[in-house]
């Protein structure tokens, strides 16, 4: 009987969430050409097509339908596993340090799971800005950093990319003057950068309504209606809608960067690793 490789099941897995095989392989880190070999290794040992033709991409045959749950079961068996036998004798401190954008979405889960395969770790976790942050890092302070990116750094270990969104009311947009009133966070900020920019290159005018050095601060102003910001979905909530059809420029894709020390070891490595893996399922 064949059995499932995980690896196999990575890249289906990746196949599956973004939508085709290209962005596949930047996922897992291989070629397309060595991606669609995989895929044909799956095919041969479930015994179906998995994949199908669908104009110019691919899309999921009943069979392949069929084996996402599985497959996402058999590598959350296999990952905590995993954990598990590493983390028996792991303790000591590990400093992690991440940007406000992953702190609500996605690292809290990720946490649970690392913690309870390292129970006797300690875990130092830093919550900040992109700027404090990677100073941080540069100085040794912090084992890891998720911070936004502004091209290849030392220790990158993967690249999170996603689709920066307007944020806020329309009814912001309808006052006098047509200045669109921007919720900024005080610089140095990428999304700030991007906003004046769009706009800027569109010939929009525009105000700065509200300043803030947090997100929390941020988001109260976008909230209560004075102004419109632009972030992640990450920061999405039913108090918190993306601004369709109201004119705004395009804005570009946000970029953040997880980094690992280059002389990390044990946990550090693993958890780089379970983060690397997971966040982009949290998007």
């Amino acid at each position: 009987m064949y059995t499932l490789d995980p690896e196999l099941l990575r890249t289906f897995l990746a196949f599956v969430d973004s939508g085709s095989l290209s962005r596949a392989s930047e996922i897992v880190g291989r070629s397309p050409s060595a991606v669609t070999a995989q895929m044909q290794r799956l095919e041969t040992s479930v015994g179906e097509p998995l994949l199908e033709q669908a104009g110019r991409g691919r899309t999921l045959t009943l069979a392949g339908e069929a084996l996402v749950g599985h497959a996402r079961r058999i590598l959350a068996t296999h990952r905590e596993a995993l954990l598990s036998l590493k983390g028996i004798h792991a303790d000591g401190r590990l400093a992690l340090g991440s940007t406000q954008d992953f702190a609500e979405k996605g690292l809290p889960d990720i946490l649970r799971l690392f913690a309870r395969s390292h129970p006797r770790l300690r875990l130092d976790l830093r919550i900040g800005r992109s700027a404090e942050l990677a100073d941080a890092f540069e100085r040794g302070e912090l084992d890891i950093a998720i911070t936004m990116r502004h091209g290849a750094q030392e220790g990158e270990r993967t690249v999170l990319r996603e689709p920066m969104l307007w944020l806020g009311f329309p009814t912001c947009l309808q006052r006098e003057g047509g200045e669109v009133p921007l919720a900024l966070l005080d610089p140095p900020c990428g999304f700030r950068s991007a906003m004046i920019s769009a706009l800027d290159a569109a010939g929009r005018r525009y105000r700065i309504a509200a300043t803030s050095a947090s997100l929390s601060g941020l988001s109260t102003a976008v909230r209560s209606g004075i102004a419109v910001t632009a972030r992640t979905s990450r920061m999405l909530g039913e108090s918190l809608p993306v601004l369709e059809s109201a004119g705004l420029p395009e804005l570009p894709t946000a970029e953040f960067s997880l980094r690992l020390r280059h002389d990390a070891v044990g946990p550090a490595t693993d958890l780089a690793d379970l983060l690397a893996e997971l966040l982009p399922n949290f998007a």
